[in-house]
C-alpha cells in the first residue's frame, strides 16, 4: 500500500517493518516525530522511551543489540556529540543485532546551534552511513541500514538532513519482515573493551571499512547516470535538487548519486572515467568533493583521462560552503557548470506571493520564561547571566536581555563557575530548563556543589520539553507510552548538596522578585525553583486593556516584550488571539488599567 508520509514517520515506518524492538531518543528537531510516530503506529511488541539524554538513549540501544535484538536510536546533529562517547566505543566492540543510529543533520541551521555533518562522524567513528535524499529513501534505507548492521556486526548512522524529515510523499510499505526473535544476552569477552582487543578490532575495522565500499558500489541507491565529458556528483536531498534543476533546464549530463559512507571508490571510478570536469553538490561539507579529490589522486595514472579532472563545489567556490541548499540555488550552479546562456525553462507556477515580514524570535505570549527574567532583572540587574539551550534562550533579545553566554546543554551552570572563578566580585546566575536540567545540567551543579562555588541556579520548570514540541520529561509523572511517578528537581538539588533553595511562581510577580532576593545575600551554590506550565499547556482568562485608565506609559510593553502586547492610537493594547492569560502585564502596571476580561 502507499501511505502519504513525512520523512520522520517513514524513518518510523521502515524501523516497524524491519522489525525494530527497542529504540529511544532525545527530543530534538528536525528527529523529534520518529519516536512520537512509532508510538501511534507499534502494536505493543515495540519498547520505546525518551531517554534523559541521548548518551543514556545509545548506550540503552546498546545493551538491546548486545541481546541480539534490532534496536535504533534517534536524535538532531549536536546530540550526537552527546552521544560521542559511546559511539566511538560502540564501534570498535560491535552489536549482535542490528543497530541504528538516527542523528538528523540541519543544515541552515534552523533551529540548532550549529551546522555540522553527520557524515564526518560516520568516517571518524569508522562506521557506515546512510544518506537518504526522500521520504522514500528514508523509509527504505532504514530497513537496509539494519540489515547492513547485522551483516557486519557494526552500528550505522542514517542522517535525514531537515528537508527529508519534514518533507512529505506518497511512500510505498512493504510487508513488515519476519525478525526471529533475538537470542539474549551470551557471556563473552568481546563485550569489554580493552586495549589490546580495541587494537585487533581496529584492524577489523580497516578491512570492513574496504569491504563496505566494495558493496555501497554496487548498493541500488548508489548509481551513475548520463554520459558526457562534464558530471554532476550529488547525495542527500541535494540530489534531489539536481534532478529537478536538470529536468527544468531541459538537459542532462552524466550523474553521480552518492548515498553513503564508506564513499563507493569503484562507482567513483566509473563516474570519473571520461569526464574532463565535475561538480559536486551536497550539504554541508564537501565531504563527496573531498572524496573524489582523494580518489584521483590514489588512481593515479590508471584513471588516464579521469586523472585530470577538475572537481568543483565548495573548495572552489563554485557552491556555497554554508547554509543548506534549495531549489533554485542548486538550478543556478547546475546551469552555471553546464555554461547554459538561455534562461532555465521552469513548471508554471503561481504568482509569487508578498514577502513575509521579518519576524524576530520571541518567547510566546504568556510564557512563564518571560516572568522569570524579569523576576530576576529587576531584583539583580547588574549580574551576569548563563543562559542555555531551550525556549528561554530567546530570554536574550530586547527588553529583556537576560541571556549573556549559551553554549550547548547543560553548559550554562558550568560556564558560569568558570565567570565567577575570574570575576569572584560579580554575581553569577545560571538559567536551565527542567529538561536540560535531567539532561545534562545535574553534573554541572554536583561541580559547583564540590567545588564551592558561588553561584545562583535558577531552573524554569514549566512542565515540559516545550522546544521540541511538548514531550515528557522526568520530572513530567510521563513517558512517552505511559506514566511514571514525578522526580523531584528541589529534591535532587537538596540529596546532592545545594542547601538553600527557594520556590515560587513565576507568574506571581511579587514573590518571584522576593525569592531572589532572598538568595542574593548568600553564598554557595543556591538555587530558585521558578515552576509554571508552559503557556501553550494551559489557558487562562485573557486580559484586556481599560482605556480610560491608561496614561499611555508603555511600561507594559517596554519591560515585557509580549507579542501580544502593543500601543494602539496611544493607548496600550492586548491582540485577544495571543493572550495566555498569563497576568504579567496587568501586575507591573502601574496605574491598573490592564486587568482579567474587562
Amino acid at each position: 500500500m502507499k501511505k502519504l508520509l513525512m520523512g520522520n514517520e517513514a524513518i518510523a515506518y521502515g524501523a516497524l517493518h524491519a522489525g525494530v524492538r527497542v529504540a529511544a531518543g532525545y527530543p530534538g528537531t528536525p528527529s523529534t516525530e520518529i519516536l512520537e510516530t512509532l508510538a501511534k503506529i507499534h502494536d505493543g511488541s515495540v519498547y520505546l522511551e525518551w531517554s534523559v539524554n541521548e548518551k543514556s538513549a545509545l548506550e540503552i540501544a546498546a545493551g538491546a543489540a548486545y541481546a541480539g535484538a534490532r534496536a535504533m536510536v534517534t536524535m538532531k546533529q549536536v546530540g550526537l556529540n552527546v552521544a560521542s562517547d559511546p559511539l566511538m566505543s560502540l564501534n570498535y566492540v560491535g552489536v549482535k543485532g542490528g543497530l541504528v543510529i538516527v542523528a538528523a543533520d540541519d543544515p541552515g541551521p534552523i533551529s540548532s546551534q550549529t551546522e555540522q555533518d553527520t557524515r564526518h562522524f560516520a568516517q571518524f567513528a569508522k562506521m557506515a552511513l546512510f544518506d537518504p535524499s526522500t521520504p522514500e529513501e528514508a523509509y527504505a534505507m532504514t530497513a537496509d541500514a539494519f540489515a547492513f548492521s547485522e551483516k557486519y556486526g557494526q552500528p550505522v548512522l542514517l542522517r535525514p538532513a531537515t528537508r527529508v524529515c519534514h518533507s512529505r510523499a506518497d511512500v510505498e510499505l512493504a510487508a513488515p519482515l519476519r525478525v526471529s526473535a533475538p537470542e539474549g544476552f551470551v557471556k563473552d569477552p568481546r563485550w569489554v573493551i580493552f586495549p589490546r582487543l580495541t587494537f585487533a578490532n581496529h584492524i577489523r575495522l580497516e578491512q570492513k571499512l574496504v569491504e563496505m565500499s566494495e558493496e555501497f558500489s554496487r548498493y541500488p541507491k548508489n548509481y551513475v547516470t548520463g554520459g558526457g565529458t562534464l558530471g554532476i556528483a550529488a547525495g542527500g536531498v541535494s540530489y534531489a535538487y539536481v534532478n529537478e534543476a536538470l529536468q527544468n533546464l531541459g538537459v542532462s549530463c552524466k550523474l553521480l548519486k552518492v548515498s553513503s559512507y564508506p564513499f563507493p571508490r569503484d562507482l567513483a571510478l566509473a563516474f570519473l572515467d571520461g569526464l574532463e570536469e565535475a561538480l559536486v553538490i551536497e550539504e554541508l561539507d564537501p565531504v563527496i568533493e573531498m572524496e573524489l579529490l582523494r580518489l584521483m589522486g590514489s588512481a593515479g595514472q590508471s584513471l588516464g583521462r579521469s586523472s585530470g579532472v577538475k572537481i568543483k563545489g565548495k573548495l572552489t567556490g563554485h557552491t556555497a560552503n554554508a547554509g543548506e541548499n534549495s531549489p533554485e540555488s542548486v538550478s543556478a550552479a547546475v546551469a552555471s557548470f553546464l555554461k547554459l546562456n538561455a534562461a532555465p525553462s521552469q513548471p508554471e507556477r503561481l504568482a509569487r506571493p508578498p514577502d513575509v515580514p521579518a519576524r524576530p524570535p520571541i518567547l510566546c505570549a504568556g510564557c512563564p520564561h518571560r516572568a522569570s527574567f524579569l523576576a530576576v532583572k529587576e531584583a539583580a540587574d547588574n549580574a551576569v547571566f548563563c543562559g542555555d539551550i531551550g525556549c528561554y534562550t530567546l530570554g536574550n533579545a530586547k527588553p529583556l536581555d537576560m541571556v549573556d553566554t549559551c553554549l550547548c546543554m547543560g553548559a550554562g551552570i558550568t560556564v558560569a563557575q568558570g565567570l565567577h572563578r575570574v570575576e569572584p566580585h560579580k554575581t553569577h546566575f545560571a538559567f536551565i530548563g527542567d529538561s536540560t536540567f535531567f539532561h545534562s545540567g545535574i553534573p554541572g551543579i554536583i561541580n559547583a556543589v564540590y567545588n564551592q562555588t558561588d553561584i545562583i541556579v535558577a531552573v524554569l520548570d514549566n512542565a515540559t520539553t516545550a522546544m521540541t514540541g511538548g514531550q515528557p520529561h522526568p520530572g513530567t509523572g510521563k513517558t512517552l507510552t505511559g506514566s511514571s511517578p514525578p522526580i523531584d528537581i528541589g529534591k535532587i538539588l537538596e540529596a546532592i548538596g545545594v542547601t538553600d533553595i527557594v520556590r515560587a511562581d513565576p507568574l506571581d510577580h511579587a514573590a518571584a522578585k522576593a525569592a531572589v532576593t532572598k538568595v542574593l545575600p548568600l553564598t554557595g551554590v543556591r538555587a530558585i525553583l521558578f515552576a509554571s506550565p508552559c503557556a501553550a499547556k494551559i489557558k487562562k482568562p485573557i486580559y484586556a486593556v481599560d482605556a480610560e485608565k491608561c496614561r499611555s506609559c508603555e511600561i507594559c510593553v517596554a519591560k515585557l516584550g509580549c507579542p501580544a502586547l502593543t500601543m494602539q492610537n496611544g493607548k496600550a493594547d492586548i491582540q485577544r488571539a495571543l493572550c495566555a492569560g498569563c497576568g504579567l502585564c496587568g501586575q507591573i502596571c502601574p496605574f491598573h488599567a490592564i486587568g482579567g476580561a474587562l
